[in-house]
């Protein structure tokens, strides 16, 4: 019930402020389960997203959406749960089988599962290379693998900025992709890995970003170490490194 009036008290929001255009939603089946492996650029993608599908979309959300104190927090969570969003520990190991578990459960229920490859946000608008989480589900659960693409989200919402500003944002739904041919081999990792990097092929046509054939998460660690660096050398009155040439 509660899934239902927001779906459709922050649809129409969102249809007023952000007019939002998506192509490609014949793609997504009236019933069965599919996996729906998105491009991440901005918190706002698990908005949108589920907001502008007829059938309901879980995805998975970082527990710290939902532990957040005083009012703020409990909006938030309460927003999170309302539109169909699991928290998980995304910490790694255990965390990461639990998650896998619990998209197969949602797909196992003949429902849809929204994954960000990814496994977060690209820090810079770039698409980085895919964890082998999406093939594994995938293989495990037989369902289909639909490839979407966020347009504009991080325009709309740059890291950093809570309250995203009004920006056209668009959604590109790709034809599902079989990869039943590979039943039986979700232990192999060349497989899983050949299967990843289909799917983040597809996602760049989608997008026409530029991928990058590294993790987001170590780009950010990267860019945290040169900001980290950067401020301790500000700091101390030492210059930095001469640029590049």
């Amino acid at each position: 019930m509660f899934y239902r009036i927001m779906k459709t008290t922050l649809g129409l929001i969102m249809r007023v402020f952000y007019q939002p255009w998506i192509r490609g939603t014949e793609n997504v089946p009236e019933e069965g389960p599919a996996i729906l492996a998105s491009n991440h650029l901005a918190v706002i993608d698990s908005f949108f997203l589920p907001m502008l599908l007829s059938r309901r979309l879980v995805f998975l959300g970082k527990q710290d959406y939902f532990t957040g104190k005083g009012l703020r927090g409990k909006l938030v969570a309460g927003f999170m749960r309302g539109v169909g969003t699991i928290p998980v520990d995304r910490s790694g190991g255990k965390a990461s089988e639990a998650a896998l578990n619990t998209g197969l459960k949602v797909l196992r229920e003949d429902g849809l599962f929204g994954i960000y490859p990814e496994g977060t946000r690209s820090p810079d608008g770039r698409l980085y290379r895919g964890k082998t989480g999406v093939a594994r589900l995938a293989l495990e659960s037989g369902a289909p693998v639909i490839p979407v693409a966020m347009i504009g989200t991080n325009i709309a919402q740059p890291i950093g900025k809570k309250i995203p500003k009004m920006h056209r944002i668009g959604i590109v739904i790709g034809e599902p992709m079989d990869f039943s041919r590979y039943k039986g081999m979700e232990t192999d990792r060349f497989v899983l890995r050949s299967v990843t990097d289909e799917i983040m092929y597809a996602l760049m046509t989608l997008s026409g970003q530029e991928y990058v054939d590294m993790y987001a998460a170590t780009m950010k660690a990267r860019i945290a170490s040169g900001a980290s660096k950067a401020a301790a050398a500000g700091s101390s009155g030492t210059p930095g490194p001469p640029p590049s040439a």
